[in-house]
């Protein structure tokens, strides 16, 4: 079984039609939506799908917003204990097309990866309707990354994500340290430093055409020590 983890915060013009687009591949995808208290209402649009994708729509709703690693890292853990084999990390707006999910199970599934990035950088920039700027910050992040640990990967910061079970089983979920997009990077760092194999799969990333972005600066700010401090930890699989 697949499960697609979508974190939600205010998402309630997107809610409904990328649940359906989830629901409407070939497979056996489900959906996990874990809701950080979105004042307009996002979680009552997905309670109300829910019959109509019975087994299949799941919500989880969290207190207030606690950050997108620990939605995250709750989604993992719910993932195990319900026994899905390939988990997937996937943003609400249609920034990243859920056709894609395919190609990220077949890399993971089919061609041997443990861990499938849908890659803005790995064929040059692939990104639509962002301001330079933003593309600047984002590609160079990914290159400060890949220079700091070494980490032979294009898009560092990706939240386009598969990983299979073994590498949710194998890495210390309690472990992990940043809690906004530098959980990204850490999550893929540990993955590789324990010897996983990362695959990068080419994607179109497009700016979101409804609702507002939750980027910040700080969340740039938590990356950027939070680098550092990772080429000096030390890494073992969970027992």
């Amino acid at each position: 079984m697949n499960l697609v983890i979508i974190p939600t915060y205010n998402e309630k013009e997107n809610a409904a039609d990328i649940i359906a687009a989830v629901m409407g591949l070939e497979g056996d995808f489900h959906v996990l939506i874990i809701d950080d208290a979105s004042p307009d209402g996002t979680a009552g649009i997905v309670k109300g799908l829910m019959d109509t994708y019975p087994g299949r729509l799941h919500l989880l709703e969290r207190p207030g917003k606690l950050g997108l690693g620990t939605a995250y890292l709750t989604g993992f853990k719910w993932a195990l204990e319900h026994g899905y084999d390939y988990v997937f990390e996937m943003d609400a707006d249609f920034s990243h097309n859920p056709n894609d999910l395919l190609r990220l199970w077949e890399a993971c599934s089919k061609e041997g990866a443990d861990l499938a990035v849908g890659s803005r950088y790995c064929s040059g920039v692939s990104v639509v309707d962002w301001p330079f700027s933003r593309i600047v910050m984002s590609y160079g992040a990914s290159m400060y990354v890949r220079i700091i640990l070494g980490m032979k990967v294009f898009d560092t910061t990706a939240g386009f994500v598969c990983y299979s079970r073994k590498v949710l089983e194998g890495i210390d979920l309690d472990a992990v340290r940043m809690k906004g997009y530098g959980f990204q990077i850490e999550m893929k760092y540990t993955a590789w430093k324990l010897g996983y194999k990362v695959k990068e799969v080419p994607i179109v990333f497009v700016n979101r055409q409804k609702g507002t972005s939750k980027m910040s600066g700080g969340i740039f700010g938590e990356a950027f020590w939070g680098v550092i401090g990772l080429r000096f930890r030390k890494f073992r699989k969970a027992v």
